[in-house]
């Protein structure tokens, strides 16, 4: 379930979805804390510049006694909004005449600076200085509130609803995905099984969505691909039955003319026109063969686990003793418990053509090896003549035939073209592999 979901595109988007949605939480939230921390900042700048205009307008309207007990009533009123302001009235040399700041701070009251200030061991505070006279001056100082508390309780709140945000994000994310992919998932098993019959609901109105279209669109398509399977086997079948029943009378006409004890001579033409039929016949179903195998290629329809080891143990068995009464060496070594997927009448015949292949062109005395491993690898080798370098590919073609070798020996070359193409059928691969000597042909991939 967790591969499977790794490689899902709608389990991707979901992913996606809760990272982007997190990090938009995070940032309303950074975005929030600093509008919060600036308006903090910035409505304490005005109420120390409020506060100040006031303390200077009352020191020009009731002096400097008036202004000291002004600034003691207001240390003494604890605000409401828990900014508590801070005064330090000193001379010019900066000692302290009034107020509950301890030293002047390092800000010049010539130029009205303003900065931050340190109250008491760990208090912060927005300051102002000013000039009320040749020998006074004035440092009004305002915290900022319980700004700590404030976002804490932000943070706090932007933790949990963007959290709860986060969780149904991913929550309809992953609803929608799993709707999603039952809908791709019931289009990718009627192209596994095409020959099933399986219901793709779609629409081509206006009605349905794209996986509707495309649904609507891959039943069409298989709808097509049966009939054309279909008109394909059918037009093949006739035409076999066509070109073989003509060819099946004639050869009963030769045995009845056989039968008549005609002379030697007639008798031996007649007999090698019979063998032409069987060849004509054989050719004929082998090239059948090929195109159906090429037609299917990539259909897992019909496909079952088929134990390769032991069918390919009991092909070797029936070619065991035809192998050493022709005087060859055959060698084996087949690992247990091969299985692939496959149809096993097909992959027996691979096989056997893959034999019988060896058995043309060794001469007596010579050997043939085969391997099974698992993955599987199947590989047949010999220590034959070989196949001639510019030949290696062709002799996967049709009806090729080596011209140094193949002379004179009976077949179609149909029989490596039809192996080729039963493997690719079954998604295997069949190449030839480079030797010092003789030929060795190898097969290998698959799928469980």
């Amino acid at each position: 379930m967790i591969g499977t979901a790794r490689r899902s595109i709608f389990w991707r988007i979901v992913l996606i979805a809760i990272a982007l949605s997190a990090a938009l939480v995070a940032g309303l939230w950074l975005m929030t804390d600093q509008t919060i921390r600036s308006t903090l900042d910035q409505s304490a700048r005005d109420a120390v510049d409020v506060d100040i205009a006031g303390l200077v307008d009352i020191y020009a309207s009731g002096g400097q006694a008036e202004l000291e007990r002004r600034i003691a009533d207001r240390i003494a009123i604890i605000p409401a909004d828990g900014g508590a302001p801070h005064y330090l009235l000193a001379d010019a040399q900066g000692v302290r005449i009034a107020g509950d700041i301890d030293r002047w701070p390092a800000l010049d009251a010539s130029a009205s600076e303003s900065g931050i200030i340190r109250i008491g061991e760990a208090t912060s505070a927005y300051a102002r200085a000013t000039r009320l006279g040749p020998d006074l001056k004035i440092v009004v100082a305002r915290e900022t509130g319980d700004s700590a508390g404030l976002l804490r309780g932000v943070a706090i709140n932007f933790l949990l609803g963007g959290g709860a945000f986060v969780f149904a994000i991913g929550l309809f994310g992953r609803l929608a995905a799993i709707h999603l992919q039952r809908r791709i998932e019931r289009i990718n098993q009627a192209f596994r099984d095409p020959s099933g019959q399986i219901d793709l609901p779609g629409s081509m109105g206006s009605g349905g969505d794209e996986i509707d279209e495309l649904a609507a669109r891959s039943a069409n398509l298989l709808d097509r691909e049966r009939n054309l399977k279909e008109a394909y086997r059918d037009t093949s079948d006739q035409i076999a039955h066509e070109i073989r029943t003509p060819l099946m009378h004639l050869d009963r006409r030769l045995v009845r003319a056989l039968a008549a004890n005609p002379q030697i001579a007639v008798a031996h033409d007649l007999s090698e026109a019979r063998g032409d039929i069987r060849r004509v016949v054989d050719t004929l179903e082998s090239l059948l063969d090929i195109n159906a195998s090429h037609a299917r290629k990539g259909d897992r329809a019909g496909l079952s686990r088929v134990n390769l080891s032991e069918l390919v143990e009991r092909i070797c068995d029936l070619y065991a003793d035809s192998i050493e009464d022709s005087g060859h060496a055959f060698q084996l070594s087949i690992e247990p418990d091969v299985v692939i997927l496959g149809e096993e009448s097909q992959l027996g015949r691979l096989v056997t053509n893959l034999l019988d292949n060896a058995l043309k062109y060794v001469p007596p005395g010579g050997t043939i090896t085969l391997s099974l491993q698992h993955g599987p690898i199947l590989t047949v080798a010999d220590d034959g003549p070989g196949i001639a370098p510019e030949d290696r590919e062709r002799v996967f073609d049709r009806f090729f035939r080596g011209h140094k070798h193949g002379e004179g020996l009976p077949g179609n070359g149909l029989g490596l073209a039809l192996a080729r193409a039963i493997a690719e059928r079954h998604g295997l691969t069949l190449g030839l592999l480079d030797t010092e000597k003789g030929a060795s042909f190898q097969l290998k991939g698959g799928r469980m």
